[in-house]
């Protein structure tokens, strides 16, 4: 009889000892790598916890790429928008203490400066973040401003700002430089003074004319083409009578001439000499009164009306989506008579009203918000049906925030407006809408550059559609719409900011409008009147580039702008918490503990003495030892 020996392999022991060996190896590997497995299978029922925890993690990389390239552009666009602040300051102290100085080239050194700082804007309205700009809205690829000498002086097919500057002051001039009003003598003893052609936009307007002549007859301002007159009657007036005569300019600011009737000798300035004569004679003075008022309306029409022209020739090439135009219209008096600001909205013929006029129950509704219209006792956005076109229009513009107010003249109404998307207007009775000029509804305001109509420019009557003939000075996205939502990014889970800017934002156009009408204006060096325009134009540009109540500024963009940066600030730290915590979770699912790893080695490192000591006795037994 024999007794086999022990087979190790296949026995329960060695089945033992193996699977001790592969716990001591899982454990050292444990050990080395702090980990609980190399594969998933191995990692226990918490790796759940940990897979969606990484799936947050890498949102949260992805999230802190787009704040670190949001950042970036942001910093970029504050830089450039406080660039602007800068350039604006620098052109707004020379516009408001030039010296009237002239070079050989007809401007002053502040106009010079102008000039330099109107080519740095449009470098930093060009501003680039890799290949995106920055001030172009949507339109990304795009830059955003055309280059400062096309802007300026056009292209070989396209005219620039400086040649619209020029057609509109011959416009608005006239052939006899008297901005065109016509000055005639209807009897020896009158004096009258009439716009040359109704519904015209150019030239110095009639509004007002106020007299304390002795004796003397004043007529108007009325009738179509406007007109007034003064009729001495015959009589001399006193010593110290005055004459005032009010003047709406193109830009909508409005100047006054007086003349004083005086017996002194020599005639003071601003006064007209009373007739002295042996014996006295009233047509000497009516003669001597239409010469004062001659040469104070030519000096009127070279200075200020110049000054004027040339801001107007810079809203029409610049403010693309400035007004809305009506065409001219009477009221139902008898005779029939241009609508003016004091139309009623209504009332019975013949009155000095629209026809059809507003009923109660009738609404207007302006860019959303609707005007109503009552019997009386209107408040808010309400409107009595006896209110005048000057009334609605007042409601117009504040809606519309406009830092330009709405005009009537010659009939014809505009409604300008500062947003760069159009205007609109609709009504519940466009026949009313009719009788205010506006033969459509919806109401929406035209958004090309305005060019004068016909040519030689100084006998024009129209302004027209430019867009074909004009350069473009903004080529970046001019969709409706907050500029700010032209650039969204998601910078967490359920939030999204929106740091988007456009040149063209109503900030940023007044600036550059206001820097190139200053820059590109000159006049002769040596003219009569080049001093008087050069310092009508810097007081003009001086209260442009003033900042207004209720007008959008460029610290209100960076205000923006700052707004999602604080955003995605406290995002990012939201983040940096939420990261902690999912490592946490992360570590507790997959990490192993050095302390219990080693604990449970020495444990498995005895129990493995202990089998390969029981594994070596079993080895040595014979039957000899058995028995």
């Amino acid at each position: 009889m024999s007794i086999s020996s022990i087979n190790y392999s296949s026995s329960i022991l060695g089945a033992q000892i193996r699977n001790i060996n592969q716990q001591l190896t899982d454990l050292s590997t444990q050990l080395s790598t702090g980990k609980l497995s190399q594969n998933y299978s191995g990692m226990g029922t918490n790796e759940g916890f940990a897979i969606a925890g990484r799936a947050q993690l890498s949102n949260i990389a992805a999230y802190t790429d787009t704040i670190t390239n949001v950042n970036v552009s942001i910093n970029l666009a504050n830089t450039a928008l406080q660039s602007l602040t800068k350039i604006r300051s620098t052109v707004q102290t020379g516009s408001a203490s030039t010296a009237q100085d002239l070079n050989v080239n007809g401007q002053t050194v502040a106009q010079n400066t102008a000039a330099a700082q109107f080519g740095s804007m449009v470098g930093v309205l060009n501003t680039q973040t890799g290949s995106r700009y920055l001030f172009s809205g949507t339109a990304v690829n795009t830059q955003s401003v055309a280059d400062a000498g096309d802007i300026i002086n056009g292209t070989t097919t396209q005219a620039g700002f400086k040649t619209v500057m020029a057609e509109r002051q011959a416009a608005d001039l006239g052939a006899n430089g008297m901005g065109r009003l016509v000055q005639t003598q209807p009897t020896p003893s009158s004096v009258q003074v009439s716009e040359d052609v109704a519904g015209s936009p150019f030239g110095l307007k009639i509004k007002a004319v106020s007299s304390t002549l002795t004796g003397a007859t004043v007529t108007g301002p009325s009738g179509s083409p406007v007109s007034f007159s003064v009729d001495l009657n015959g009589v001399n007036p006193n010593n110290g009578d005055k004459l005032s005569v009010q003047f709406t300019l193109p830009d909508g600011t409005i100047e006054q001439i007086d003349l004083t009737a005086s017996s002194a000798t020599p005639t003071p300035l601003g006064s007209f000499a009373i007739d002295a004569s042996t014996p006295v004679n009233p047509n000497n003075t009516a003669a001597n009164l239409n010469t004062a008022l001659n040469t104070a309306i030519t000096k009127l029409a070279n200075t200020s009306l110049v000054a004027a022209s040339a801001v107007v020739a810079g809203d029409n090439f610049f403010n693309t989506a400035s007004s809305a135009i009506g065409t001219p219209v009477n009221n139902q008096a008898a005779p029939p008579a241009p609508v003016t600001g004091a139309t009623a909205l209504s009332g019975a013929s013949p009155s000095d009203s629209i026809s059809p006029g507003f009923v109660a129950g009738d609404t207007i509704t302006v860019n959303g918000t609707t005007l109503t219209f009552v019997s009386s006792g209107a408040t808010g956005n309400q409107l009595n049906v006896t209110d005048s076109v000057q009334t609605l229009l007042s409601k117009i513009d504040q809606i519309t925030g406009t830092s330009k107010p709405s005009t009537v003249h010659g009939g014809s109404i505009t409604i300008n407006t500062d947003d760069a998307a159009s205007l609109n207007i609709t009504t519940s009775n466009t026949g009313a809408l009719s009788a205010l000029g506006f033969s459509s509804t919806p109401v929406t305001a035209t958004q090309p550059p305005l060019r004068v109509g016909s040519s030689p420019a100084s006998s024009a009557t129209t302004l027209v559609n430019g867009s074909a003939t004009t350069v473009k000075w903004y080529l970046g996205n001019d969709g409706p719409g907050s500029p700010r939502s032209t650039a969204m990014a998601r910078v967490d889970d359920a939030v999204t900011v929106q740091y988007g800017a456009q040149a063209n934002e109503d900030a940023i156009r007044r600036q550059l409008q206001a820097i190139a009408v200053f820059g590109t204006f000159s006049t002769s060096p040596t003219g009569q009147y080049s001093g008087g325009q050069v310092s009508a134009l810097s007081l003009r540009v001086t209260q442009a580039l003033t900042q207004q109540p209720g007008q959008q500024r460029i610290e209100d963009i960076q205000t923006d702008i700052a707004m999602a940066q604080n955003t995605m600030k406290d995002a990012s730290t939201r983040q940096t918490q939420a990261k902690a915590q999912l490592q946490t979770i992360i570590d507790q699912a997959e990490s192993a503990s050095p302390d219990q790893v080693a604990s449970e080695i020495l444990a498995l490192q005895n129990a493995l003495q202990a089998s390969y000591q029981v594994t070596s006795n079993l080895a040595q037994l014979s039957l000899v030892k058995f028995l």
